[in-house]
């Protein structure tokens, strides 16, 4: 089970700074391979980890784990309460807001119709 903001916040924030796996892994003294499972989710990192990633990154931890972030700072202002969310596939975690959660609810309910439009804006 992995936190699925977290990975995605971790290749972002990598790839906007212009990092490699390999040189992440250096500065925080692990391996690549090691980091790459963060990437990936099939890890997640110790709070020691974490904290060091947050303090190369300039985010806080809850940023880090609950908040899209990028090179240039966090991407969505929002601040918590989140609701945590879970794929169920996976049973990776997600923290979503109040309006993730409505806007995932107004999607189930909407036609087939409104649901491709809604892709399309998105563009998914």
């Amino acid at each position: 089970m992995s936190n699925i903001q977290l990975a995605a916040n971790l290749r972002r924030l990598r790839a906007d700074h212009e990092y490699t796996q390999t040189q992440i892994g250096a500065k925080l003294n692990i391996s690549r391979q090691a980091y790459s499972n963060y990437e990936t989710g099939k890890r997640i990192p110790d709070l020691d980890i974490l904290i060091r990633i947050a303090n190369l990154y300039h985010v806080t931890l809850e940023q880090l784990i609950m908040q899209p972030c990028s090179g240039t700072g966090v991407i969505n202002q929002n601040s918590g309460p989140y609701y945590v969310g879970m794929e169920i596939a996976s049973a990776d975690t997600i923290y979503l807001t109040k309006e993730e959660v409505e806007l995932l609810s107004h999607y189930r309910s909407a036609d087939e119709d409104e649901r491709k439009l809604t892709r399309k804006v998105l563009k998914m």
